[in-house]
């Protein structure tokens, strides 16, 4: 497993190969393109269809879907959440060993890493049942890290913090908790906003990497500057200084993270054992089996170049030929996959810098093709639509969303709203429902609109709540349905969900 994720993480530098054969050949419009490219003319404008290798497509497929996934994301919060300290048996791992690894760790650290025996456990429990997810991780740190350590440095901070967002996020820009704390450092949209953290409705910042790490690094020195000690910074990090200023005072004025944890909430109880263990078997990660990927594709292989009018990432993926999953993990704050153009705003495109002198060659043009493209949209999108307007999809060998959506004309956001799918995974044969652009289809914008009229009738189904759902994640298995509707259906004032709950939802 863990040399499939090397080899496809090469993959990242595709870009290289299709932006040379770009630079020999000649379009129409003068925009240069890929000799394996079928061009077409449709409304005075230039559509590529690029045919692409199947099975290297599924590979670049696969490997984006790990990039860009919050599956992740999910298994690690709630590891942390539900972290147990009862004793495991992994016979690979002594504990004279490990006393000896954390002092020489401690040594190198400000971090207080001293044995105890629910650290072994925790650090025993990832190694036996986390393997597969820890490479993972691994994998994406390779991106990551330099960033997050260029940070750390600028702000005088200790380098191993890094290890902190995979706790916070499992490397997954987009991540959001049940609570709404969003992006790699998990920041809340007040304290995001306290520094510097735009949030609107197309933008929000705190899921771009380097404005949110930057804001992480400082906030975490405000908060050492407080309480004078990493753990207890880092546990004022994930629950509020306030709630970290409790547990102080009901512990009698301990203020030792293990005197006070139990008087923590239940997340952060587990918090600085989950840190302390990753730190542990990223340090050693050789040394239990796990392989240190090279960072082929690293963030200095990207560029940024300022947009000058409003574009989408589905604009950008068919103008450049880059995967719309791979703009999606380049420019993870744009919430619609829209970049805006705003007065008196810098808003930036960061692509792979093999594609970055064609876009800039071909700006104009570029532009001239989004701007029409707005402009053929229907305004205002409808707020109904009839059942006959839409189609089913059977997915095909080697299809993936990107080339469902090109092919009917919509967004590949759309597609997944519509389906309620969490994921971009796809199997074959499996039906997806598709309201076609020619057809009059609205946009996700007009499917709430359209949600809001409903209520439930005969065709109603009733939906089990399982742990960890929310009233967010029940819509989205429902194309059509928004939380507001099941509010409705249902009687519900607020959002707390238990397991086994039934709720009524109207199937669309």
């Amino acid at each position: 497993m863990a040399f499939r994720f090397y080899i496809i993480l090469l993959i990242f530098s595709f870009g290289t190969c299709f932006s040379q054969s770009q630079k020999s050949n000649q379009g129409l419009d003068g925009i240069k393109t890929n000799p394996n490219v079928i061009q077409t003319q449709k409304d005075s404008l230039l559509i590529q269809k690029v045919e692409d290798d199947i099975i290297a497509a599924d590979f670049d497929q696969k490997w984006l879907e790990e990039l860009y996934s919050n599956t992740l994301y999910d298994t690690i919060y709630n590891s942390v959440s539900d972290l147990s300290f009862e004793e495991v048996e992994y016979p690979e791992l002594s504990t004279e060993l490990l006393k000896t690894r954390l002092a020489d760790l401690s040594s190198k650290t400000p971090f207080n890493v001293e044995y105890n025996p629910g650290l072994e456990s925790v650090i025993k429990s990832y190694l036996k049942n986390r393997r597969e997810t820890l490479q993972k991780l691994i994998n994406l740190s390779a991106f990551y890290f330099p960033m997050f350590e260029r940070a750390l440095d600028k702000n005088d901070l200790p380098l191993e913090i890094k290890y902190l967002a995979i706790v916070e996020s499992a490397l997954k820009p987009r991540a959001k908790s049940r609570v709404g704390a969003t992006g790699l450092w998990q920041f809340m949209y007040s304290t995001g906003k306290m520094y510097g953290l735009d949030v609107s409705s197309y933008v929000d910042e705190r899921s771009d990497p380097i404005k949110s790490t930057e804001a992480a690094a400082q906030y975490l020195s405000k908060l050492y500057e407080i309480f004078g000690d990493w753990d207890l910074a880092l546990a004022a990090y994930n629950s509020g200084p306030g709630n970290v200023t409790k547990a102080i005072r009901r512990s009698g004025g301990y203020q030792n993270y293990w005197n006070i944890r139990h008087n923590l909430p239940r997340e952060t109880a587990g918090y600085l054992p989950a840190f302390l263990a990753t730190m542990y078997i990223f340090e050693y990660a050789e040394e239990h089996g796990f392989t240190k990927p090279r960072p082929e594709v690293a963030l200095f292989e990207t560029d940024t170049i300022r947009v000058k009018q409003m574009i989408t990432l589905d604009q950008i993926s068919e103008a450049t030929g880059v995967e719309m999953e791979e703009l999606q993990f380049l420019n993870p704050s744009y919430k619609l996959d829209i970049i805006p153009f705003v007065k008196g705003e810098n808003y930036a495109l960061r692509l792979p810098k093999t594609v970055m002198g064609d876009f800039v060659t071909n700006e104009d043009h570029i532009y001239d093709f989004a701007k029409a493209e707005f402009a053929k949209r229907e305004k205002p999108m409808p707020q109904f639509f009839e059942s006959d307007t839409k189609t089913t999809h059977r997915v095909r060998s080697g299809e993936f969303l990107g080339i469902i959506a090109r092919k009917y004309g919509v967004r590949v956001s759309d597609i997944k709203k519509w389906n309620g799918l969490r994921s971009n995974n796809l199997k074959i044969g499996q039906r997806l429902t598709i309201y076609p652009r020619n057809s009059g289809a609205p946009s996700s914008s007009s499917i709430g609109k359209t949600a809001a009229t409903k209520s439930v009738s005969g065709s109603s189904t009733t939906y089990t709540v399982r742990s960890g759902d929310s009233l967010w994640s029940i819509s989205q298995k429902f194309p059509g349905v928004s939380v507001q509707n099941i509010k409705d259906w249902n009687g519900i004032s607020g959002s707390n969900l238990k397991p086994g709950m039934k709720l009524k939802v109207s199937k669309s």
